[in-house]
């Protein structure tokens, strides 16, 4: 039986107008050119921001091997590679699609100009308008820059070897009514995004790798605030071998905000802010895919973020040949775990979750105290079929030496903490725990020593002359009670002042 086909060639103009609109951002865009540059061996990427209204421009220029004339008209050609081949380990791309779809998307003139050692210089470009005036349906590329462009792309001829992306006619990066200062402040935030997405690279993971923005180099941003000492945890790797390769994990538990500096939290809360950074990393080749997010994993429901785990952040480490697997878009802009590794992830992350929690509730605070025995704080937590109730524990050294001192008038004073109990303004913390982002002060946080000296000198008396306990016995009990375990030297100063 002979098969009928039919030829159905999509129509240039309209296939493109409709690629525009994949919903790049303008760092993620420019993030895929380079991606383009690393895979070509740069060492050194620039780019330039050239402020001239609606006919400004943004130029991408490496030092990397460079292409001839065959190799880039391959690569200003669509669908050139099939994202299902093989690809060198080290290659940032899949779908040999991103320079045309993230030019696109921020530009109607792509012009891209390259030459190898001892080569000459090549040149090609799209244009979008040329397109949609032409009367026919076809694909063409255009040869040379255009007028008024060659300036830019001389700027090529100095180098041994490398290649120059030119955007031009940006229309949805410069529209009406943006001016210098929106320019400038969009040129700001790519550089904390590129800083975020290539941090590894900067760091050292590819020697001598180097990214500038208009002649600065681009810091690194880490979002895991590796080495710091004030960290919760920094996990060893656990690795997991998979069909597509090895994925490796790495878990971190951030500072409280009280062990940073003003300029480290700041820095640390990255482009987004703390809580929108919270949850898994996911990087391919050190290069970050997916930034601040629990990939639909949970108990029961998928996690959200939420305050209480704004700390947790999540490294996982994928090869290039999981992308299949991961379902990583062609923007490089989402990833779904596969099946056979959520189980582990999800472990992973809920122990993350819950160390990050307690952190967060505890404002950094150790929650145990010498030689790992239990703190012992002031109130404690019921749960119950009808929820959670917090209660005031008599135990407590404070509380139960008053309740002891009043004799007959216990039940006054019971009766005083029960109305304490239920008068807790439960809503009124989490509406401003919400608001403010942190957790209400607490344990004397930013009271002056002489209040908490005050207050402890007088516990620290009654458990000698009242109950009986030595200096010594009575200072590690101080330790051990909430909120003195974070002043050990004042309480050590208390224990010297009373045996001398």
């Amino acid at each position: 039986m002979l098969l009928k086909k039919r030829h159905a060639p999509p129509k240039a103009s309209a296939m493109i107008e409709a690629l525009r609109g994949l919903g790049y951002s303008t760092a993620a865009s420019l993030a895929d050119v380079i991606d383009n540059s690393i895979s070509a061996g740069a060492t050194e990427i620039r780019l330039q921001f050239y402020w001239d209204g609606l006919q400004s421009r943004i130029s991408i220029i490496d030092n990397g091997r460079g292409m001839n004339d065959a190799e880039l008209e391959a690569a200003m050609t669509l669908g050139t590679i099939n994202p299902l081949d093989e690809r060198h380990p080290t290659d940032l791309g899949r779908f040999g699609m991103g320079l045309k779809t993230a030019s696109f998307s921020q530009c109607r003139r792509l012009t891209v100009a390259s030459r190898v050692k001892n080569g000459d210089l090549v040149c090609l470009r799209w244009d979008l308008d040329a397109i949609a005036e032409s009367l026919d349906s076809d694909w063409y590329m255009l040869e040379g820059p255009a007028a008024g462009s060659e300036l830019f792309i001389e700027k090529l001829s100095s180098f041994e070897s490398g290649t120059l992306v030119l955007w031009e006619l940006m229309d949805r990066v410069v529209t009406l009514g943006t001016d210098l200062n929106h320019f400038s402040d969009m040129i700001d935030d790519i550089e904390l995004r590129l800083g975020m997405i290539f941090h590894r690279l900067i760091e050292g993971a590819r020697p001598g790798f180097r990214l500038f923005i208009n002649d600065k180099q681009v810091a690194p941003w880490d979002p895991f605030m590796t080495g710091n000492p004030g960290k919760a945890l920094e996990s060893p790797i656990e690795r997991k071998s998979t069909s597509s390769g090895v994925v490796e994990v790495q878990c971190h538990v951030l500072p409280h905000r009280d062990k940073l500096s003003e300029e480290e939290f700041l820095k640390a809360g990255g482009p987004e802010g703390w809580t929108s950074h919270q949850g898994f990393y996911v990087y391919r080749n050190k290069r970050l895919l997916l930034a601040g997010n629990w990939l639909g994993l949970g108990k029961g429901r998928a996690w959200h973020r939420e305050e209480p785990h704004r700390l947790a952040r999540i490294r996982i480490d994928i090869p290039n040949t999981a992308d299949a697997d991961w379902k990583i878009d062609i923007k490089k802009s989402t990833a779904r775990p596969p099946v056979f590794v959520r189980n582990w992830l999800t472990k992973l992350a809920e122990s993350t979750r819950d160390k990050a929690r307690k952190v967060f509730a505890f404002r950094g605070s150790p929650t145990t105290g010498i030689g790992g025995e239990p703190i012992e704080h002031t109130w404690r937590v019921e749960h119950l079929k009808s929820g959670v109730r917090y209660r005031i524990d008599v135990s407590h050294p404070a509380v139960s030496a008053v309740i002891e001192a009043c004799g007959g008038h216990k039940d006054l004073v019971k009766a005083m903490l029960r109305v304490v109990e239920e008068t807790v303004p439960v809503q009124r913390i989490w509406l401003d725990t919400a608001e403010n982002k942190d957790t209400p002060r607490t344990g004397f946080d930013g009271e002056p020593n002489d209040t908490v000296v005050e207050v402890a000198t007088v516990l620290f008396n009654d458990l000698i002359e009242r109950k009986g306990l030595s200096v010594e016995d009575a200072h590690q009990s101080m330790l051990r009670t909430e909120p003195f375990q974070k002043y050990p030297s004042l309480i050590a100063n208390l224990r010297k002042t009373l045996n001398e």
